[in-house]
């Protein structure tokens, strides 16, 4: 029995152990975690892709947007099949038709 103690007695610190490095792991992704609102904040005012549900893209310069998505971009190139379409110069869209919004390089 004094085997079996000392067997599980160096398990449970193995385990220990474990979980202390998991831990700390842990609090490195943490620290490297960005959300979707981080994202968007970041790329306000700078280049973007929005691609519409339709697969149709907008790149242009992201204006502002809201809690819906709803977007307001300036700037603006619309690409169906990846050829450019139309230039507007201020560009409105609703967020229901918004599949995602990337960022461009400048």
């Amino acid at each position: 029995t004094n085997t079996a103690r000392s067997i599980m007695s160096t398990m449970s610190a193995e385990v220990a152990a474990n979980d202390a490095n998991k831990a700390n792991e842990g609090e490195v992704v943490e620290q490297n975690k960005r959300s979707p609102s981080d994202f968007l904040k970041d790329v306000l005012g700078r280049p973007v892709n929005v691609r519409l549900n339709s697969g149709t893209d907008y790149r242009g310069v992201l204006a502002c947007l809201d809690g819906y998505m709803n977007i307001a971009m300036e700037q603006t190139e619309e690409y169906v099949d990846g050829q450019l379409k139309s230039k507007y110069g201020d560009c409105f869209i609703r967020g229901n038709n918004v599949l995602y919004i990337s960022s461009q390089k400048r």
